[in-house]
């Protein structure tokens, strides 16, 4: 087991450099850079060339975009390594002091939306696979389709429509207006909590389909196997042969996917987060990508891949625990 868990932590260093490298090109690739988008900007309100010239000389020797590209990523990457982010260029502030608030947010609605996912599939998914084609399983399956077919962001928009016609409420943002700027209370924390479950709803949406059909579909797989034929031969309860031995194997892609649960969540949510104006990641990834602001949005890339690795591996300690074989592969 130990050795299972050192194997999968080495893989941690290589991955993280290359995802870095990868998002730092990827983020390089359109022509033109932030300083390129400002002097246009002076350009068309500033007369003098010699001052939108110094200005650009000002500006690139701030930012380094002077130097060589792999320069950059240099001092960028190993920034990162001892907590130093480098500076936004459009907010003109270390990354570091914006992306805390907003990832805290993100984790905490996509945490929320996970586990309503979970909760609410697997046991639905289970009552299908031993109900198959029953009334229940026909409404559950229609449910689970209509779930991944419709985009979250459109049931957004009409539920904003919908609250602020019918009873003149916002679902706009994470606060009232009154606690937006206001100190962390009691009063602040209940404020949030009665926002946070419409958006976390809205998250696990697509997710509570799709989860469902898959325990469905691997639970019909391992009912059919001629082992849990033996077990109900000799005599055990139905729901100890569903619980107990169908389970554990059919349970063990669910707990695969949940690695990369947490990341299609952040990605999936953007459109969800743009049209609700959440303070969180998603949108502030997407303004930086448009300005080309590398660190931010470097950085925004280089936290989701970490949650990825990170969901990963507990999703390998899960699997571990639940089917010893993988310990010994």
């Amino acid at each position: 087991m130990v050795t299972y868990l050192a194997r999968r932590l080495l893989y941690v260093i290589p991955t993280m450099v290359i995802i870095s490298m990868v998002a730092f090109w990827l983020i390089q690739l359109p022509p033109g850079d932030y300083v390129e988008q400002k002097i246009i900007e002076y350009q068309r309100t500033v007369g003098d060339p010699k001052a939108v010239e110094a200005l650009a000389f000002q500006l690139r020797s701030r930012y380094a975009l002077d130097k060589p590209v792999y320069w950059q990523y240099a001092k960028w990457f190993s920034g990162f390594i001892r907590g130093d982010f480098g500076q936004s260029f459009e907010y003109r502030s270390e990354v570091k002091n914006i992306i805390w608030s907003r990832l805290g947010f993100t984790m905490l609605i996509s945490g929320i939306a996970l586990i309503i996912t979970y909760i609410l599939a697997i046991p639905v998914g289970v009552y299908s696979a031993t109900h198959q084609y029953s009334v229940g399983d026909s409404v559950f399956s229609f449910l689970s389709f209509l779930s991944i077919s419709i985009p979250p962001f459109i049931v957004a928009l009409v539920l904003l429509v919908i609250a602020f016609r019918g009873w003149g409420v916002s679902l706009v943002g994470l606060f009232s207006p009154e606690f937006e700027q206001a100190a962390w209370s009691l009063a602040k924390l209940m404020n949030l909590l009665s926002h946070l479950w419409v958006p976390s709803i809205l998250f696990g949406l697509a997710g509570i389909g799709g989860l469902m059909r898959i325990m469905r579909g691997n639970l019909l797989d391992v009912l059919g196997q001629q082992y849990v034929t033996t077990a109900r031969a000799k005599g055990l309860k139905e729901g100890k042969v569903v619980w107990k031995h169908a389970m554990r194997v059919a349970i063990n892609p669910i707990i695969s996917i949940l690695g990369l649960s947490l990341p299609a969540l952040f990605s999936g949510a953007v459109l969800i987060e743009i049209v609700m104006g959440l303070p969180t990641i998603g949108p502030m990834l997407f303004r930086a990508l448009l300005n080309q602001d590398m660190f931010l949005a470097g950085t925004c890339i280089m936290m989701l891949s970490l949650v990825l690795i990170i969901g990963n591996f507990f999703a390998d300690i899960a699997l571990a625990w639940v089917d010893p074989r993988i310990r010994f592969e």
